[in-house]
């Protein structure tokens, strides 16, 4: 089959690689229909993300139709059409109960080296890294899915791709970081960054009662997007974020911040060029920026990933009393009442979508959407 595969810091290649095959009886494999590029694959590509290997196949956002089913497997059938979730899940350790899903403590099978750069292992992930577990990933023409009776989720005939297909993960992980914010009828959230995830985290917080939503970018394409699906917008390029959101709110600030940006982010000025000292990888500008915004006693959600050490402001977080939530998204916790919204019309994830493209086009748009050229916001592959 084909795929897209790593092989070093800026180099994706479209490779041919041997078909996924049932290993465990619990496992599904499905043909890719659609599958997506997220932004937390462009920390693999600029190389932010350790034990990554030449060769390993990209991609956690994927759905298709099952074509094998293992000897123990109960829940799908061939030809079922399924959304498979980033996080791989076994569905029976203690922090799956507790439905903890991106904290399995049963599927990375490189545990040992997650907890010695965590201090706890987490779940497995696919298409992203040996250090949760090097799963292959979801951008290639199959899929081996392990654990598959907790995962994937059916998705009903009426529903197209492009409804269901960010339930993956873009979708969850917006929901979870407007959840974490503890949404009030009365409250303004600011959400740092228009991306695909900050712009799911705008309808999220709409849907869940925020009363004012306002949203921090500087690209005018994502900018755009983000005043249509319903939020008042600020323009970083312009400067001093801070006064411009106190100007927004009366001098009293957002009731919660959403930092949607992760360690993409590129900030400037003297903590810059001080951080640099620190890390070379990450740049937490806009969580920095995210820290100062959020009034005293408010919620700092933080959806955007990272992955190593950084800088903190410890002192404004600590001195202002602020309550920060985090983590990868639990998935399976939101795939039911996330598909009946998509159902009943309460939301259509795809509005995100710039970019529609084959496997072999692959290479170039990952350095489209990284670059944000030709006005590239969502890119979907379809593989076959």
């Amino acid at each position: 089959m084909q795929a897209l595969c790593w092989h070093g810091k800026g180099d994706i290649r479209c490779d041919t690689v041997p078909d996924p095959r049932i290993e465990d009886a619990r496992d599904i494999v499905i043909k890719v229909t659609s599958c997506a590029i997220c932004g937390s694959d462009l920390h693999l590509m600029d190389g932010q993300i350790p034990t990554m290997e030449s060769g390993d196949i990209m991609g956690h956002e994927t759905m298709g139709e099952v074509i094998e089913v293992g000897s123990g497997h109960t829940k799908f059938k061939k030809g079922d059409r399924v959304v498979v979730p980033f996080t791989i899940s076994c569905g029976e350790c203690r922090q799956c109960k507790m439905g903890n899903f991106s904290v399995c403590e049963r599927t990375n099978p490189n545990a040992k080296m997650a907890a010695e750069m965590y201090g706890y292992t987490t779940a497995g992930l696919f298409g992203f890294s040996h250090l949760t577990g090097g799963f292959p990933g979801g951008q290639a023409q199959y899929l081996r899915v392990p654990y598959a009776d907790v995962g994937p989720i059916k998705v009903p005939e009426n529903l197209t791709d492009e409804q269901v297909l960010f339930l993956s993960d873009i979708f969850p992980t917006a929901y979870q970081a407007a959840d974490h914010c503890e949404i009030k009828p009365t409250d303004t959230i600011v959400i740092f960054g228009c991306g695909p995830v900050g712009l799911l985290t705008i309808k999220c917080c709409l849907l869940l009662g925020a009363k004012r939503v306002i949203s921090i970018d500087d690209v005018p394409e994502r900018m755009e997007l983000a005043r249509q699906a319903g939020a008042e917008v600020l323009d970083h390029s312009k400067g001093e974020i801070q006064k411009q959101i106190l100007e927004a709110t009366q001098g009293l600030g957002p009731d919660a911040v959403i930092e949607a940006v992760g360690m993409e982010a590129h900030g400037s000025g003297v903590m810059n060029v001080l951080k640099s000292a620190f890390t070379s990888s990450e740049r937490p500008s806009a969580l920095d920026e995210a820290i100062l915004a959020c009034r005293p006693c408010g919620i700092l959600s933080v959806p955007g990933v990272y992955g190593a050490a950084i800088p903190v402001m410890m002192g404004a977080i600590m001195q202002k009393g602020l309550t920060v939530k985090t983590g990868q998204t639990h998935v399976q916790r939101y795939l039911e009442p996330l598909l009946k919204m998509v159902a009943n019309g309460k939301i259509d994830p795809g509005f995100i979508i710039t970019h529609r493209i084959g496997l072999k086009e692959g290479p170039d748009m990952y350095k489209t959407f990284r670059d944000k050229k030709d006005g590239c916001v969502k890119v979907v592959i379809h593989p076959n």
